[in-house]
């Protein structure tokens, strides 16, 4: 939550994108947080599969009511969450509803019947539906710090769209990464097909602008590169490693 917050505050001298892939950090965080406490659930559940108990079925009752109401509106307020770091807390939260819906559902059939062996089986079976999207979403987050393409069709449509306009020959360095998993980086190089005028320049930089305006684009940077000029990225990418020239990322 706290990181969640910081993620809000506007670009500074230090931090020259903003504070956006605070939100990610806060994703990892928590997913690992849950992963780790999802395994403690399990390491605590299975032995008693072999061994259970008959658990105190009327404060389980009170205790599970109050438990749904408290995380169950928490969950609710965090229900719409669009970036990573709020949909793993509303993961938490779930996790935390479904335990309680499991103890409350167990509790009043254990007021009937004597079958402590429901407490331990509900709870591995919450706990692993439960580990099994944390696991997904992490996955993701992992992906996202880790400067990966967060939208395959996303950047092929974008390239397709570049590639369209009739002044470029060609594309080149095109990168497109994630700032949160919602707000987007693109950086490209487009090789023109001819040294246009200062005038015809501007014009295309309004081009490429309007055409970029519907995507989820924070921050676009767009180098021209005219006929017979070599690029200084592929210059400097065949001196530091074997990358081949225009390869697209």
């Amino acid at each position: 939550w706290v990181l969640n917050k910081i993620s809000d505050k506007e670009a500074s001298h230090h931090y020259s994108y903003g504070y956006r892939r605070f939100s990610l950090l806060g994703a990892l965080i928590n997913g690992v947080v849950l992963v780790l406490g999802a395994m403690w659930i399990l390491s605590e559940a299975v032995p008693r599969l072999a061994h259970p108990e008959m658990p105190n079925a009327t404060g389980m009752l009170g205790l599970a009511i109050l438990g749904v109401a408290v995380n169950g509106y928490a969950a609710f307020k965090l229900s719409d969450g669009k970036t990573l770091n709020e949909r793993m807390l509303n993961w938490h939260l779930l996790e935390d509803v479904l335990g309680w819906v499991a103890i409350l559902l167990v509790s009043i059939v254990l007021m009937f019947v004597e079958l402590p062996i429901l407490d331990p089986l509900l709870s591995v079976g919450f706990t692993l539906f439960i580990l099994f999207n944390v696991v997904k979403n992490l996955k993701e987050t992992l992906r996202l710090f880790l400067q990966a393409t967060p939208d395959h069709a996303l950047r092929e449509e974008l390239k397709e769209k570049l590639s369209a306009i009739d002044h470029v020959s060609d594309i080149h360095h095109l990168h497109l990464w994630s700032l949160d998993g919602e707000q987007h980086v693109l950086t490209a190089h487009l090789l023109l097909k001819q040294d246009y005028a200062q005038a015809e320049l501007v014009r295309l930089k309004s081009i490429i602008a309007e055409t970029m305006q519907n995507y989820p684009l924070s921050h676009t940077t767009i180098e021209f590169e005219f006929p017979d000029e070599s690029c200084r990225d592929d210059a400097a990418s065949s001196k530091s490693s074997s990358v081949t020239p225009h390869h697209h990322h």
